[in-house]
């Protein structure tokens, strides 16, 4: 199988890069612009024996969107799964935000899924077979205070992802989301041992999430074939 990882060269999305390379399926990855990042997740995929096609491509915009898979899918082949990872945030006040970094979330979160699956799905037609996996958030779910473009981005997502599950059902296309709770990542690399702790203290498994655990149960998602149009919590308990 071919599995296509957006934002695959640092946290969620390099360790689901790892963990389908690990299950013998071949690799395609992109990130905006940590293309050192990208190398590196090419370099472990390989050595788990197997291709790893990279490439820096911003998937808010269409244009690259379209090459990069134009690109990959002649090296590699047709894509089975795509997995729409790549996300940025912004905490602040929102009558502090201007519209560009409003834009730039929702375009970065959103629309970016939009975009690669448009280009992905004819793959999946003509094979009458695949899986999308978007990688949203709890706070789609739930929203959070200082984070609302984050917010708007991840509920919209998981709105999107029922939808196109109802469309590409009928094609044997799977469609779902996972939700991720507080996960070591370094999005979460700013908040103060205080902080963390106080929200260790409002998680039931009192810790974060790892990584590979957030990887492990995307992988069950894609092996999975009467699961379609759900959004899946892995938050230990937290909400």
């Amino acid at each position: 199988m071919n599995v296509l990882i957006t934002g695959a060269s640092k946290g969620i999305g390099k360790a689901i890069a790892l963990e389908f390379a690990k299950n013998k399926c071949n690799i395609i990855g992109c990130a905006r612009s940590d293309f050192d990042g990208l190398t590196n997740t090419q370099k472990q995929c390989k050595d788990l024996g197997v291709d790893c096609y990279i490439d820096l491509c911003d998937v808010a915009k269409e244009d690259e969107v379209q090459k990069f898979i134009l690109s990959s899918t002649n090296i590699i082949g047709p894509i089975d799964i795509l997995i729409n990872n790549a996300g940025i945030s912004y905490i602040g006040l929102l009558q502090d935000m201007s519209l560009y970094e409003w834009n730039n979330v929702i375009n970065t979160n959103l629309t970016s899924a939009f975009l690669t699956s448009k280009y992905v799905i004819p793959h999946m037609l003509k094979s009458q077979a695949g899986h999308i996996i978007n990688i949203s958030s709890v706070w789609g779910n739930v929203g959070a205070s200082m984070e609302a473009a984050y917010s708007a981005s991840k509920g919209g997502l998981n709105s999107f992802t029922k939808a196109l599950a109802k469309e590409l059902a009928p094609s044997h296309i799977n469609v779902n989301a996972i939700s991720p709770g507080f996960i070591d990542t370094e999005m979460n690399n700013s908040f103060e041992p205080a902080e963390l702790n106080a929200i260790f203290d409002e998680i039931p498994m009192g810790r974060a999430g790892k990584t590979e655990e957030v990887a492990k149960l995307v992988y069950r998602i894609a092996i999975s074939e009467y699961i379609t149009g759900q959004i899946i919590t892995i938050d230990g308990g937290w909400t």
